[in-house]
């Protein structure tokens, strides 16, 4: 049996970045290092709002 297959998906698996698909304000919380809060979430929603999608380049390595 393949032990990869048992492994639990890594907080990067679930992390998307825009280029799979859109991202959300809980994935620019994430790319912070941070867990998604209701506050957090709404701050990361205003600041793709003011600064557009491209604002999670900042985050990413």
């Amino acid at each position: 049996m393949d032990s990869e297959a048992n492994e639990q998906p890594t907080r990067s698996d679930r992390l998307f970045t825009g280029g799979e698909r859109a991202y959300d304000p809980e994935d620019l919380v994430m790319a912070t290092g941070h867990d998604p809060t209701p506050e957090r979430v709404e701050a990361a929603r205003k600041l793709i709002e003011k600064e557009g999608p491209q604002v999670i380049e900042r985050y990413l390595p």
